[in-house]
């Protein structure tokens, strides 16, 4: 296993960092670097960049229009994206449904939806998580009845993420009772403009309303908007998820938000305490450690090799150390980091009265990563898939 970069991938790295040097709007990397609100302005904004480019589906392969880039070369690109500051690509689209498309879709199917999500136009939302369904997907109540050339489809999904924005939703739903509980789970692209389709945004703890309810109700979906196999969308959302928890990791992210953190303490006078200094050095090694997992991951890749099934493995760290860099941030900044007040940081005062500027954001950010060891599948969840599929315990 060699965890070096060959001298064209780092050449290639280099490309990367210059374009995203000379591509990305300086207000939105000082967004990201400052921890502040994105709008969906914002976000749509750096996809239609990288769309122009052709690198929005940088995972995909050249036949769909992708770059086809090697495992490595995504991961630089990542890499070079995250710490240049550029807003993280929302993932529904260009990083879950349009892997499923390309491998179960049909050709009409591919054709009418991969140009939307590659130019960054359409904006797709996760249809998965239901209430009493959230770690169990496979008891997913949503139900899809077929009837003639259309399913009707009643029912409810929740948390999902940014779904005030979405425009096409891509939903696990129950189309038979028959067997085992995901025999019967089929999987459907829903246009969120259809009649019935309800919103309801759930307002957090940050004060954002990130996440949502989303209502169906006797919403008529054409039957030609199903993926693969009717009663076959559970063997599709297991593959989506490989994608997802993979994602969830983030370990870029982290490298970016550790230099952050390193600021915070400098800037609050705590970088001398030797005690809270070994906090960051634990961390970092941690995120050394993560990396390290993701190289290996890519490196039996690169080699053809067949890597271990660690995506859940990833998760769990990955959504670990989320929460404890974002937990040192507060006890760095102490008590300027509890004041929350949305619209004095939307109006761009909070730090002139109630401390530097740097801090305004902690609160927020720090009641948002609670979520990040639940989403994407509960790790309590997770630590028991991998005891059966890596471990065989």
């Amino acid at each position: 296993m060699d965890l070096n970069f060959t001298p064209e991938e780092l050449a290639f790295r280099e490309e990367i960092r210059d374009w995203v040097a000379a591509n990305l709007p300086t207000d939105l990397s000082a967004k990201v670097h400052g921890a502040l609100r994105l709008t969906r302005d914002d976000m749509q904004r750096w996809a239609r960049i990288l769309g122009g480019k052709g690198w929005l589906g940088y995972g995909w392969p050249k036949q769909f229009g992708g770059p086809g880039w090697t495992a490595v070369q995504k991961h630089l690109f990542e890499e070079e994206c995250a710490l240049a500051g550029a807003p993280r690509i929302v993932p529904f689209g260009p990083v879950m449904v349009a892997p499923v498309i390309m491998a179960f879709g049909t050709p009409e199917q591919q054709q009418r939806f991969l140009p939307g999500i590659a130019s960054g136009d359409a904006w797709w939302s996760q249809g998965y998580s239901e209430p009493g369904s959230g770690s169990d997907l496979a008891s997913v109540k949503t139900r899809a009845v077929r009837e003639g050339q259309h399913y009707i489809v009643n029912g409810q999904k929740t948390w999902t993420t940014l779904g005030q924005y979405g425009e096409w939703i891509f939903c696990l739903v129950r189309t038979s009772s028959e067997g085992k509980p995901q025999t019967g789970i089929s999987f459907l692209l829903i246009d969120m403009k259809s009649p019935g389709v309800t919103v309801r945004p759930i307002v957090m703890l940050d004060g954002e309303p990130e996440v949502n309810e989303v209502f169906f109700d006797n919403v008529k979906v054409p039957a030609e908007n199903l993926i693969g196999e009717e009663n076959k969308g559970w063997t599709y959302a297991k593959h989506l998820l490989a994608h997802e928890r993979t994602n969830i990791a983030d370990v870029n992210r982290a490298k970016r938000e550790l230099e952050r953190l390193k600021r915070v303490a400098q800037a609050e006078g705590v970088w001398e305490d030797q005690r809270f200094r070994d906090q960051i050095a634990l961390l970092e090694v941690d995120i050394v450690a993560l990396e390290m997992m993701v190289l290996r991951v890519l490196s039996a890749e690169k080699s053809g090799k067949q890597s271990l099934d660690v995506a859940g493995l990833l998760k769990i760290r990955g959504s670990e150390i989320q929460q404890r860099y974002t937990e040192l941030m507060m006890m760095a900044a102490g008590p300027f980091a509890q004041p929350f007040i949305l619209e004095a940081l939307e109006a761009g005062w909070q730090g002139e009265y109630v401390g530097a500027a740097h801090c305004a954001p902690l609160a927020g950010t720090y009641f948002n990563m609670r979520k990040t060891t639940i989403y994407g599948g509960s790790n309590e969840v997770q630590r028991n898939i991998v005891s059966q599929t890596v471990l065989g315990a």
